[in-house]
């Protein structure tokens, strides 16, 4: 089949990219890697597959994450349907089954007539076919030189974390008690599991995580970490509390065994719908697995723990957005090229998922014959294209969706979420009115 438009990366980004351009008629070549391939984070040869966390934050309105997601579902977003069917309990956040999520979108993708799957890895490009590259932040190495033969401009990455993965029968259900924060879960019975420190057990756990062994250093000392997804010892190591302030905070839990807050606390999050594993929230870290196993089991409640997935470290590749995209994610000097998901500088499942519906949908437009239109600067969608599209050069760090992207009111509002409220109010009119135009 003669391929209309070249998709490489069979992730989030790459995967929704091809059902837009595939639902409006258009031939789609999608190259994925995996498994010819692999990586040190994917397990799986899925598409769509999850490798950090399995939620994909607030779903709870009005939140910048809401307001994004509510503009992908206007749009029929092939993973937010993914999204639905997987649902797992999460409290506020969509949190899903990573297996059935993957499962869901590889089904449909694998099954629409309009898209042709190649299991390869691509290691060159041509600005003259239209292509879309969404590989993420695993890009091969040889494609990356690619990418920065094409635009001139070198690579740019830093280091990111996964979280360890217990498998649910070994958790001591007497000492865990099941609650979401301040009462806050979808159905009123507790959506997380809760580790209770107490202040001697917490302040042994801090000492036995700061003597702990790493993995051998491979990270050069001038890539940085994503700061809002640090290993654990690297936020121990800027104080004996920041844990407790941070991934271990205990505000709005109650321990029913002390009638009390607890001094700290480990939250765990359902992994898939047979809820036999669970996710250790922000526990991400790059301790050997030995020790890894010691000190998690450190935790009340973990004692006896078996470990399914321990925490681990990866790189994430990304390109300097502002510097060589334009708002509609076309490469400035190569406009028959965009670039999607965390490789063009967005962090987060949404995000990436986001720029994936895009870039198919103004991708289509330009083979329509179109001039391809940016979205409304203060949708989501919008507010997000401009950040990547005008963003400091010198300092672009990759971002995640939230309410300081968008431009301000014009008022003061103080009351924080009647305000938020009316962002997202404007973002959706101004949305509703570029979708009836241009979709």
């Amino acid at each position: 089949m003669e391929a209309k438009v070249i998709i490489i990366g069979g992730g989030l980004a790459g995967s929704e990219a091809a059902w837009q351009l595939a639902e409006r008629g258009f031939r789609v070549r999608l190259y994925e890697m995996r498994p010819v391939q692999t990586t040190d984070a994917h397990q799986t040869d899925r598409l769509a597959e999850l490798v950090c966390s399995n939620s994909l934050k607030s779903d709870q309105q009005p939140s910048a994450s809401w307001l994004l997601k509510e503009e992908l579902r206007r749009l029929k977003s092939l993973l937010m349907v993914a999204a639905s069917e997987a649902r797992v309990p999460g409290g506020q956040a969509l949190t899903v089954d990573r297996v059935r999520f993957a499962e869901v979108v590889t089904d449909a993708i694998e099954g629409h007539r309009n898209i042709e799957i190649v299991r390869e890895e691509v290691r060159g490009i041509d600005p003259s076919q239209p292509t879309i590259i969404a590989t993420g932040p695993l890009t091969s190495g040889a494609l990356a030189g690619a990418i920065a033969e094409l635009t001139g401009a070198s690579r740019l990455f830093f280091y990111d974390s996964i979280s360890p993965i217990v498998d649910a029968h070994t958790i001591d259900r007497s000492v865990v008690f099941a609650a979401s924060r301040y009462d806050k879960s979808l159905d009123g019975t507790g959506d997380y599991l809760n580790c209770p420190f107490n202040k001697l057990q917490y302040e042994a756990f801090v000492d036995e995580l700061l003597a702990a062994q790493a993995v051998e250093a491979h990270i050069p000392n001038d890539v940085p970490y994503f700061e809002a997804c640090l290993p654990i010892e690297e936020i121990a190591r800027r104080g004996r509390d920041t844990l407790r302030f941070g991934p271990m905070k205990p505000m709005g839990l109650i321990d029913p065994r002390t009638g009390r807050r607890p001094w700290a606390t480990v939250q765990l999050r359902q992994e898939n719908l047979r809820a036999d594993s669970y996710n250790l929230v922000g526990f991400q870290n790059h301790l050997k697995f030995g020790e890894q196993k010691r000190i998690m089991r450190l935790i009340p409640g973990l004692e006896n723990a078996e470990f399914l997935r321990f925490g681990q470290i990866h790189r994430n590749t990304y390109i300097n957005a502002p510097a060589l995209l334009t708002p509609t994610l076309q490469l400035k000097k190569h406009p028959s090229v965009m670039f999607a998901g965390q490789v063009c500088g967005v962090e987060g499942y949404v995000e990436s998922i986001a720029t994936g519906l895009v870039a198919g949908l103004l991708m289509a437009a330009q083979l329509q014959g179109k001039t391809p239109q940016a979205f409304p600067r203060d949708s989501a969608i919008g507010a997000l294209c401009h950040y990547m599209a005008h963003a400091e050069t010198k300092r672009y760090q990759p971002a995640n969706i939230a309410f300081d992207l968008f431009s301000p009111l014009g008022y003061d509002i103080t009351d924080r979420k009647v305000r938020h409220g009316a962002i997202c109010d404007r973002a959706l009119a101004q949305f509703d009115a570029y979708a009836a135009e241009y979709v």
